[in-house]
């Protein structure tokens, strides 16, 4: 969980707003992420690759540059798709989500 938790702080770059070694919770006004560590409490969990956490970026370029500061992996290299660049990335837990932007830099 202190893993997890120093990875999304410096992703995101605000503090979580409960931190526990079950249960953390980070806050964006009414949007709430839960990182939750199943392990602890002995949960099984199913894996899929259909449902990816998307984050809306102002700058992908600065966002880059914020995940290559961070030395975070990129899984999906920068793409054009549509009038939005996207980007996939692992978090430190193994996790993949998506970064995307209509602009390239803002």
């Amino acid at each position: 969980m202190d893993r997890a938790v120093k990875f999304y702080e410096s992703l995101f770059l605000r503090k979580c707003l409960k931190k526990d070694e079950i249960y953390s919770v980070m806050k964006f006004g009414d949007f709430r992420i839960g990182l939750f560590a199943n392990n602890r409490v002995k949960e099984s969990v199913k894996y899929g690759d259909n449902c990816l956490l998307s984050i809306k970026v102002d700058s992908i370029k600065e966002f880059l540059n914020h995940l290559n500061k961070l030395k975070v992996k990129l899984v999906y290299p920068l793409t054009k798709i549509g009038r939005n660049w996207v980007i996939e990335f692992r978090d430190s837990e193994g996790n993949d989500l998506e970064a995307y932007s209509n602009k390239f830099i803002n």
